[in-house]
């Protein structure tokens, strides 16, 4: 029997491979899922490293806007309506190169639910900075980066 991680980590493959193929080539899991918190890790294997042995800004990325748009996502699948999702902006801060697998997390759960939530209510577009953070547990748990990208959800 598969857990509820399994089974989640299962969909995100096989919608990756289908909708979002860039997604499945760099085969992000999701190892923390809570009402508040979601946490996905990317394995630094040889298709995501740059030249300097480091992970490929582009994977960054990729964790980055998974573990930003995973909550929405989620949530706009819940209402059955018709919501345009977006990411408005993108804003990164290096801090030291990621020299392992990174983890990235989103702690930001609650706000999104409320943010999807104001644009059901008003039927107008709203933005939702979303603060995500890029970890190497295995050397250490200082933050390697940080991103901000702007949700921008609205109703059609």
């Amino acid at each position: 029997m598969l857990t509820s991680i399994q089974r989640l980590n299962f969909y995100l493959r096989i919608i990756s491979f289908w909708k979002i193929p860039l997604l499945f080539y760099c085969r992000p899991k999701i190892i923390l899922l809570t009402n508040q918190k979601v946490q996905f890790k990317i394995k630094l294997k040889r298709r995501v490293k740059n030249h300097l042995g480091s992970m490929y800004l582009g994977a960054l990325a990729v964790g980055a806007d998974l573990a930003s748009g995973y909550f929405a996502f989620h949530y706009l699948q819940k209402h059955k309506k018709s919501i345009s999702l977006i990411f408005k902006d993108f804003h990164a801060d290096f801090y030291r190169r990621s020299m392992d697998d990174v983890v990235f997390t989103c702690d930001m759960g609650e706000e999104i639910k409320e943010l999807i939530d104001s644009s059901l209510k008003t039927n107008q577009r709203v933005n939702l900075p979303v603060l995500v953070t890029a970890t190497v547990p295995s050397i250490s748990d200082e933050i390697v980066a940080k991103f901000t990208l702007t949700l921008s959800v609205k109703t059609k």
